[in-house]
């Protein structure tokens, strides 16, 4: 944690249950967390959580599912965000200060495994030749990505088959889970994104109960 000044808490009852509660919150220096507007729901992968890839390392004890391609699960764990996406980038609440991707009907993200872009968002266009099969097209009939921010599981060094295209984004309508992301409404999803700021270094923990009560201390 330390040199982060934002952090996006996510918090559900269990590695198994699919809704959580969402709560940003923010410090000055290395001094005390503290809360930013309020907790708001948010629904997790269809089958819960499990321990993702990301700064928290892999020595953490405690048991939990552990997260592959295709399992119905969030990952667990301490993560950077990377880029925000939209359809439309100026309908924000105000311009976000994380890099943009528009998208278009050529963006997607690759879930491929053997793909050179695994697990990365690429507008089919540009890319020298597309080595994937059926993609996350990110231009969906039901606007789930019209806004939305990905996570940085699994990611820069990617492994293969430890899960891919991971987002914050709109849910389909309360309540309903996910794939594997985190869903929220617009509000609080514009909230986020008109909120993060790359130079106070954000971060996403996200976690069952339990062990954010165990972790929280030697974590700060």
């Amino acid at each position: 944690m330390a040199g982060a000044h934002q952090l996006v808490l996510v918090v559900a009852e269990g590695f198994n249950d699919n809704q959580a509660r969402l709560r940003r919150f923010m410090r000055a220096g290395d001094g005390p967390w503290r809360p930013v507007g309020d907790d708001v729901a948010v629904t997790l992968g269809k089958n819960g959580l499990a321990w993702g890839r990301g700064l928290h390392g892999t020595d953490l004890g405690g048991g939990g599912p552990v997260k592959v391609e295709g399992d119905g699960r969030s990952p667990a764990g301490v993560f950077t965000f990377s880029t925000a996406f939209a359809y439309r980038p100026e309908n924000t609440w105000q311009p976000t200060k994380m890099p943009m991707h528009k998208v278009t009907d050529k963006t997607v993200c690759v879930e491929s495994i053997n793909s050179a872009w695994y697990n990365r968002i690429v507008d089919e266009n540009t890319v020298p030749a597309v080595d994937w099969t059926s993609p996350d097209r990110m231009l969906r009939p039901d606007g789930i990505y019209r806004f939305g921010l990905m996570v940085d599981h699994n990611a820069p060094d990617t492994k293969p088959g430890a899960g891919s295209c991971i987002f914050f984004h709109l849910w389909r309508r309360p309540g309903a889970p996910t794939v594997g992301c985190t869903a929220m409404n617009e509000p609080a999803i514009l909230a986020v994104l008109g909120w993060l700021d790359p130079a106070k270094k954000p971060l996403l923990v996200q976690l069952p109960r339990a062990e954010l009560e165990r972790l929280a201390p030697a974590w700060g």
